[in-house]
């Protein structure tokens, strides 16, 4: 699921935040008033309703699924009742209150059984936490976010971030979604911007500045930077990985900020990030875009 919303380059909102669909209600259009045609409208609606669950949100009624997905009352409950049919959310006791179900699981099973990068990226990453005292991340990305798929934390300190397989990471303002984004072809980036930019509405103006100033880093340096602007005591450096098949992921590597000061994340932590990069990128048959 997550795989083939990024391969095949496809930015649509709602794969983003649930709560930024507009006109859910009707077949989705190019502006012209005429459906899509390589798209349904009902299991748009439906996988809408699924991502309004997060770490924050865990159970939610019908009447908060209809606000977050703009979709009627109704028919969100059609919708809710079809996936708890399915497994993929389970009804409470009170009738009127759900969360995700065991369905959800396998199909999370499946998409990361298929990584087999994850697998060759373990070690690697593993090496990495424990010489740079931080966590080390693998993401890949999901519409308008980046999901980790791998995560690994040195064993000697407690300052690590507690982020874990499944987290997501906005790409605005994390380091991950930087990185990602620097090493996405011109037009293909452009056009996420622009996505970007329609979801975080009023919010654009403040990330804008810091996105652009990390991508024309990224164009010197190989590798982008978020310092307290994805979680404010919290500093870490990324470099996208792209794999042998041209899919683009990202490695990260944070801690606490006062211990990873602007001065040790570019002269320490960010070339230990980029030699273990390249190392990986050699085992899979990948590689690590360089700076231009």
């Amino acid at each position: 699921m997550f795989w083939s919303a990024w391969t095949k380059g496809k930015y649509l909102i709602i794969l983003g935040d649930p709560s930024k669909i507009s006109n859910m209600n009707t077949p989705e259009d190019n502006g012209s008033g005429q459906q899509r045609p390589d798209t349904v409208s009902a299991l748009e609606r439906g996988i809408a309703v699924l991502r309004c669950f997060t770490e924050e949100r865990r159970t939610l009624t019908s009447t908060e699924l209809s606000r977050l997905t703009g979709v009627p009352r109704a028919t969100v409950g059609r919708l809710a009742s079809t996936l708890a049919t399915l497994g993929l959310l389970k009804q409470q006791p009170d009738g009127d209150r759900y969360m995700l179900g065991p369905g959800v699981i396998s199909i999370a099973r499946v998409f990361l059984a298929g990584l087999d990068v994850r697998a060759v990226a373990r070690p690697h990453m593993q090496a990495l936490a424990e010489a740079a005292s931080g966590s080390v991340y693998l993401a890949v990305p999901d519409g308008l976010e980046m999901v980790l798929i791998e995560a690994c934390r040195p064993r000697t300190t407690m300052l690590s971030p507690r982020l874990d397989v499944g987290s997501r990471a906005p790409i605005a303002n994390s380091a991950l979604g930087r990185a990602y984004l620097w090493a996405l072809a011109k037009p293909e980036r452009e056009a996420l911007v622009e996505s970007l930019r329609l979801s975080r509405g009023s919010e654009w103006a403040a990330l804008e500045p810091g996105l652009r100033r990390s991508l024309a880093d990224a164009d010197q340096l190989g590798y982008s930077i978020s310092a307290g602007e994805f979680h404010r005591e919290i500093n870490s450096v990324s470099v996208p990985l792209v794999g042998p098949g041209g899919e683009v992921m990202a490695l990260n590597c944070g801690t606490a900020a006062f211990f990873y000061t602007d001065e040790r994340l570019c002269q320490v932590v960010a070339p230990q990030l980029l030699r273990m990069a390249d190392a990986l990128a050699a085992d899979i048959g990948g590689h690590v875009p360089k700076p231009r």
